[in-house]
């Protein structure tokens, strides 16, 4: 995926994955009891500060926070933009 977005210092930008539609027993979610996704794939990483070097990078799986980043809306997509530092785990 080649996007035209880089992001600066020490952000990145992560493609949120799709939100459940079905639970595990087959119980339909209706869009309004669905919760914000907190997993994405890293799309795009910025190249760091002097202090701190960047830990993800492009094609990783990765845990955030609910309430982590910023959404944005880029031809078409939904993304976050967040510093590294909020994102817990690499998958």
């Amino acid at each position: 995926m080649a996007l035209n977005i880089k992001p600066l210092s020490d952000r990145v930008l992560i493609e949120p994955v799709a939100a459940e539609t079905q639970t595990t027993s087959g119980i339909f979610i209706p869009d309004t009891a669905k919760e914000k996704p907190q997993k994405g794939i890293v799309v795009a990483v910025g190249n760091g500060t002097k202090d701190h070097d960047m830990t993800v990078k492009v094609g990783d799986t990765v845990l955030y926070g609910k309430y982590a980043g910023t959404e944005l809306k880029f031809e078409g997509n939904d993304y976050l933009i967040m510093k590294e530092e909020e994102i817990f785990a690499v998958l």
